[in-house]
């Protein structure tokens, strides 16, 4: 695995794992609420000891705001809450000029994470760099953010309208859910309500589809219909405490699991995170799945252009002409491994078009759309594909064609809040 040094001898693994599909199609999973939470476990330990001095830099090609932070000597430290994480830059006493510390709030959008790098090599695109001062070598703390949909906003304010955290206030996070399911937001079926943040801060589209999975209820079930049940739901009070807590063990229901789930991604330890995108670092992740984009699990997309993965019956509020899509245990094919039909003889149209006839179909799995890991911020339309008719060369050929694979379809993070 990848490891991040400081100067001080801490290490900790990179928090984000790119995982590609070609030179032209990175794709990755967007940071959910244990991405962030782990972000901040990560500043706060490869800046432990670090003193930061200067300006905060920006890239040129960011449309944030710029940083108005200025000192000859800071600390750096980070908490995080649902899909979001607070920076907080503290000026060290007899620092110039004096001032007040500044907290910058982020949200990562599909691609953003925290890298700390030699100051005189700094990573592809990053967008906003805190350097350190002597004594030791010069280093950077970054945010790096390959596709630039992650924000920051100035003075520290979580955004409003977000829930309670997932992770860190679970019981907030219940009672607010509980206390508004007459809200229209619960009308929709349960897959889209999970990705509300008003709601669920920190959930998204890898961890709602493991928790639907593990109770086996179909994402376009009526989210209402599904929650209204847990409102009833009380503990025999002869249970002793730790019986009731065994049977919570047990028998989480939903509300529990967007809690626990989560927990889970996070005591992986940020394993399979690492920019590189070296295959054998995330087999622990991708291992930890049992669900979302797994063989043998099926695939829809919601109203909102997202892909949901479920097994079995989709539910009663499945959308109109949704057309559910099996994952092959085959791969998807590189682009090294797509094939050019032979061209044809010459001098023989004919059978040109015959041959053409003949060749075997392709494989299902090219056709299937590439999402066990990817995830983007328009989620475009696959464009349906037609046949291109090659005009004959004076010679007789045809000019060979190449047999297409879908282009990746890609993911937004699917909330007003988000």
């Amino acid at each position: 695995m990848g490891i991040i040094s400081t100067s001080q001898g801490h290490t900790w693994p990179n928090l984000l794992r790119t995982f590609p599909t070609g030179p032209s199609h990175p794709s990755h999973r967007m940071p959910e609420g244990p991405e962030l939470h782990l972000a901040s476990l990560f500043v706060n330990e490869a800046c432990r000891g670090l003193v930061f001095g200067g300006c905060v830099e920006k890239s040129s090609v960011s449309r944030n705001p710029e940083v108005p932070f200025e000192s000859s000597a800071y600390s750096i430290s980070a908490t995080a809450r649902g899909k979001e994480l607070r920076l907080t830059l503290s000026p060290l006493p007899g620092a110039q000029p004096p001032q007040e510390p500044l907290a910058l709030v982020f949200r990562f959008g599909m691609s953003g994470s925290f890298q700390l790098a030699p100051s005189d090599a700094l990573p592809p695109h990053a967008h906003l760099r805190f350097y350190t001062v002597s004594p030791g070598p010069g280093l950077a703390l970054c945010f790096v953010d390959i596709r630039r949909f992650g924000r920051w906003d100035l003075g520290g304010e979580w955004q409003q309208g977000r829930g309670p955290c997932v992770l860190l206030e679970y019981e907030q996070f219940r009672e607010n859910v509980l206390r508004n399911l007459a809200d229209k937001a619960f009308d929709q079926p349960i897959c889209e309500a999970l990705l509300d943040q008003r709601f669920f801060n920190g959930i998204g589209n890898y961890l709602r589809a493991e928790i639907l999975h593990r109770l086996r209820i179909p994402p376009f079930e009526k989210a209402r219909t599904v929650l209204e049940a847990l409102q009833q739901r009380r503990p025999s009070p002869e249970l002793t405490l730790s019986q009731k807590i065994k049977a919570k063990l047990q028998n989480p229901d939903l509300l529990e699991l967007c809690h626990s789930v989560p927990k889970e991604v996070v005591q992986l330890g940020g394993k399979g995170y690492r920019p590189e995108g070296r295959e054998e670092d995330f087999t622990t992740f991708r291992a930890w799945l049992r669900c979302y984009g797994v063989s043998g699990m099926s695939s829809l997309r919601d109203r909102h252009g997202r892909t949901i993965w479920f097994q079995g019956d989709p539910g009663p509020l499945c959308p109109a002409g949704g057309k559910s899509r099996k994952k092959s245990k085959e791969t998807q094919p590189g682009r090294k491994d797509r094939k050019e039909d032979p061209p044809p003889p010459s001098k023989a149209p004919s059978r040109a078009r015959k041959a053409r006839r003949d060749l075997p179909k392709q494989p299902a799995a090219q056709e299937l759309e590439q999402t066990s890991l990817q995830q983007d911020h328009r989620a475009p339309r696959i464009p349906k594909k037609g046949k291109r008719r090659g005009r004959a060369a004076t010679s007789g050929r045809r000019r060979p064609q190449k047999t297409k694979t879908d282009t990746p379809s890609l993911e937004p993070e699917g909330t007003s809040a988000s």
